[in-house]
């Protein structure tokens, strides 16, 4: 492993890179045997501890988000509903009392948002907050009157509504914040909004890590464990009242077992080896990975770090596809599988029919397959061969004019259409239209399953795999007869991963059709 030059200020870019081009080095050759693939199995605490940590949180960006949103609708109903109440505006105006209205809420959440009246700490004590909330709501309302008197409109409103809607929209304001701190104090101790965290490394700079942590009085993450691979003498197996609960392959499991967010490396900067070796391993999971900074004297880019109170964390590896651009893809998702249901349910009944009677066993075939962070999945389509040669497992790869194929089922496959069921998977949420293809848990080139040709192959189910994806359009489809097929299914997959965008899936969603009409590798 090369060793970093250590620059003035620290750069995680560096770090990012040097893991980036670590993940490409071919895999035929020696490989460790600590890798995501070779888990160890978690001892009875660990697994305790993860089965506590199941159910998923609700992330305080996701909150915050939704609560501007619900106090601009709120402000924008209260001065429009006093505004329909008492002026009863003509035809005429309505259009100009609309467009103040929802300028005047939009002005005033947005100072809200610079009064940092939407951090955690302010929303957690609202009495605290309330002056900001004043200024900001009392701001909005002096712009809008400039905004007024200066393009002449001053006789066209009433100013009884202006006064009212400044009058109720306040008193919202500060009742709604008092429930809203309830909530959060509420959520906070039940663990509904919350960062779950494991420290990787352990000994004094994990328990200076977590007493640092424990100082900062609004501190939403919470510590789930420790993991290190270290023995006794140099990682207790209890730092700071936290339990050690395993080495760093255990951890992969851990995580994956767990509603895990975010991984916190408590090694030395100085120690860029070890730490490069841990995110060769670590970087497959779906988390964010951090890098504790707190030591005294260190010099940071403002770029690559994040605070939680006074603790710098450098940003290594952030989840993608996370809070509202899940939401995005998932809005994406059920909006065009309606859309495609609504167009081929005639292509889904034809198939049904043709494959019902022209061979007997069901008509839908279910598949384990790996899902978003390695989770199984049972994966649905049109069953395309004789039920008694089927081959859950897909060990065995279909290959040209394989027997086990019925004559429908190759017409079927051929053309995708043998794949359409997978839509029903996408509305469950089990599968995304677009992302990477999800491979059967047996999947096997030349008698090596595929994380044993490639390394860092689990790093494909950072994000829910797809019905259609990039390595598909551009024409790694069908069957995998070689190990480079799969490593460059994997190269693409990651690409499209890191540079995620709605207009990609949109390109690759047109695209596919038209990719479909090359079925040179589609058996």
């Amino acid at each position: 492993m090369n060793h970093i030059d250590k620059p003035d200020a620290f750069d995680a870019d560096a770090i990012r890179r040097e893991v980036s081009r670590i993940r490409t080095i071919d895999a035929a050759g020696t490989q460790d045997e600590e890798d995501g693939a070779k888990l160890g199995e978690l001892n009875p605490l660990a697994q305790q501890i993860a089965l506590q940590f199941r159910q998923d949180t609700y992330s305080p960006t996701m909150i915050i988000g939704l609560l501007r949103l619900l106090e601009f609708a709120a402000l924008f109903a209260v001065g429009y509903g006093i505004c329909s109440l008492y002026v009863e505006p003509s035809l005429d105006v309505v259009a100009f009392y609309i467009s103040v209205t929802a300028g005047g809420s939009a002005i005033g959440v947005l100072l809200l948002q610079l009064a940092d009246a939407y951090q955690v700490p302010a929303l957690r004590s609202a009495w605290h907050s309330t002056p900001r909330i004043l200024a900001a709501w009392s701001i909005a309302f002096a712009l809008m009157a400039l905004v007024i008197f200066f393009v002449k409109t001053g006789e066209v409103y009433s100013r009884v509504w202006f006064a009212s809607w400044y009058l109720v929209g306040m008193f919202y304001l500060l009742v709604e914040r008092q429930f809203i701190a309830v909530a959060i104090r509420f959520w906070a101790r039940n663990g509904t909004m919350e960062r779950r965290a494991v420290i990787v490394g352990g000994g004094e700079a994990a328990k200076e890590l977590i007493r640092a942590l424990e100082r900062q009085p609004e501190n939403d993450i919470r510590i789930c464990g420790i993991f290190d691979d270290r023995d006794e003498r140099r990682s207790p197996s209890i730092v700071a009242g936290y339990p050690k609960l395993g080495t760093i392959p255990e951890l992969v499991e851990f995580a994956r077992l767990a509603r895990i967010d975010m991984l916190i490396i408590s090694l030395p900067l100085s120690a860029e080896a070890r730490i490069l070796q841990l995110l060769k391993k670590l970087w497959v999971l779906p988390v964010d990975i951090r890098l504790a900074a707190h030591a005294k004297g260190l010099k940071f880019r403002p770029r690559s770090y994040s605070l939680v109170g006074n603790v710098p964390l450098l940003a290594i590896f952030d989840k993608p596809i996370a809070d509202w651009d899940s939401v995005a893809k998932r809005a994406f998702d059920i909006t065009f599988s309606l859309i495609a249901l609504a167009l081929l349910w005639p292509v889904f009944i034809g198939a049904a029919l043709a494959v019902k009677v022209t061979s007997p066993g069901p008509v839908i075939f279910r598949q384990k397959r790996h899902g978003f962070n390695n989770e199984i999945i049972d994966v649905y389509k049109f069953r395309s061969m004789y039920t008694h040669m089927s081959d859950p497992t897909a060990k065995a790869a279909v290959t040209k004019r394989d027997p086990r194929v019925t004559p429908v089922g190759r017409f079927l496959r051929k053309s995708s259409i043998d794949e359409l069921p997978q839509i029903f998977n996408v509305l469950k949420g089990e599968l995304s239209l677009v992302g990477p293809r999800p491979h059967a848990i047996q999947a096997q080139s030349h008698n090596r399953k595929y994380v044993d040709v490639v390394e860092g192959y689990f790093a494909r189910h950072r994000v829910k795999p797809g019905v259609t994806g990039w390595a598909q359009i551009n024409g790694w489809r069908g069957e995998i007869d070689h190990d480079d097929k799969i490593r460059f299914r994997t190269e693409f997959d990651l690409y499209y991963i890191e540079n995620w965008s709605l207009w990609l899936d949109l390109k690759i969603l047109f695209l596919t059709p038209f990719r479909l009409l090359n079925t040179e590798n589609a058996y």
